[in-house]
């Protein structure tokens, strides 16, 4: 594995996380909520927790196979520093919040690494579409995310900067769609019978990483 220790912009929300600041309320406290309120939050950080993970390990068996190729490499390489930092700050808010993380961590990792390595011997362009297909998925979920939380009544600074970094990550994640598709994702030969298995793929991940 690559190592990545390139600091996010000071100015992006999800770098306070990068550092420990106990005085800072919206990154050291979490807000009193009642059960379906908790219920919900865990089950929001929870699933992008499972999804940061299950990312860095499509990134890292693409460039398993893919590494040595000199305009794939150090685009993939690109798109999956941009994801461990994503993993980090989910760390930190799952310890923040205190909740409990997915037991299928290990099968995302498995998983994660299989569909990344598998679409990378199918060629560069299967690999770009197996980006454009998950990141499509997680663009519209953490839509959805952000919908709930601003239906959410309770006021605390850890959900107001949750806010900023699930849209910040959203942002990310569309960003790597663009790539895939500059990159010919759409040149795939059934192109839209891969994206739709992976597409299904991410959605039956996340319903079920919102129950174990």
């Amino acid at each position: 594995m690559n190592g990545d220790d390139t600091p996010l912009a000071s100015s992006a929300p999800s770098s306070r996380y990068l550092k420990t600041d106990p005085s800072d309320g919206a990154t050291s406290s979490s807000p009193v909520l009642s059960d379906k309120q908790r219920t919900e939050l865990g089950q929001m950080i929870r699933v992008d927790q499972a999804g940061e993970i299950a990312a860095n390990w499509i990134y890292m068996g693409q460039l398993a196979v893919l590494g040595r190729d000199r305009a794939s490499g150090p685009l993939i390489q690109e798109m999956w520093n941009q994801e461990k930092k994503h993993l980090i700050v989910m760390d930190r808010l799952q310890a923040q919040h205190r909740v409990r993380p997915t037991v299928l961590a290990p099968v995302a990792k498995i998983a994660g690494f299989g569909l990344g390595a598998v679409t990378a011997l199918m060629g560069r362009d299967a690999a770009m579409a197996c980006t454009e297909a998950v990141e499509t998925v997680i663009g519209e979920h953490y839509d959805d995310q952000l919908k709930s939380l601003a239906e959410m009544p309770v006021k605390h600074p850890s959900l107001s900067l949750l806010k900023d970094v699930i849209t910040e990550l959203r942002d990310d994640e569309l960003e790597h769609l663009d790539t895939a598709v500059e990159n010919h994702s759409q040149r795939t030969p059934q192109h839209a019978l891969l994206t739709t298995i992976v597409e299904t793929g991410c959605k039956v991940a996340i319903e079920l990483c919102k129950r174990v």
